[in-house]
């Protein structure tokens, strides 16, 4: 019979085996490089390019990261690959990585090769007009006209995503 825990758990435990199952087969023993790519590589790097897989040479030591790129970022971002690979190896803790490749893709393709490396920002919606009436309502009573307004947002934007 299994066992269920009551309690709340984070998400990232429950596919943190997953992750690391589906990491492992393209060489990425070490996930984080996957999760915390723009944090490792810096936001420019990251716009760019993504790590496809770590693969191990037949001669010599370390492993050969395989970033993807499109055609046109591919000179730009060789000119970075001595300072990424630095990044990438202090991510690791040691030399793994001994050199870095990089695989060329059209802007649109197939999934693998799709090109939108960074995510895409929030489209923002604006509040609804009753909501804001009634913060400003509610925000009528305050002094200064600053504090007044960014309460009024504040409220707008809280009283238009409650539930009804």
């Amino acid at each position: 019979m299994t066992r269920y825990r009551k309690s709340a758990r984070r998400v990232s435990a429950l596919v943190e085996r997953d992750i690391r199952r589906l990491g492992e087969k393209r060489g990425f023993s070490e996930t984080r490089l996957l999760t915390h790519w723009p944090d490792i590589a810096g936001p420019e790097v990251a716009g760019i390019c993504r790590p496809v897989k770590i693969g191990f040479s037949r001669n010599g030591f370390g492993a050969v990261l395989t970033l993807l790129t499109t055609g046109a970022q591919a000179p730009m971002l060789q000119m970075r690959l001595p300072e990424l690979r630095e990044r990438v190896n202090a991510c690791y803790g040691y030399a793994a990585i001994s050199r870095i490749d990089i695989t060329q893709t059209a802007p649109t393709g197939f999934a693998e090769g799709q090109a939108d490396f960074a995510p895409q920002p929030k489209a923002k919606t604006a509040p609804r007009p009753e909501a804001v009436a009634r913060a400003k309502e509610t925000a009528q009573a305050v002094g200064d006209e600053g504090l007044r307004a960014s309460l009024e947002r504040l409220g707008a934007n809280i009283i238009s995503k409650a539930r009804p």
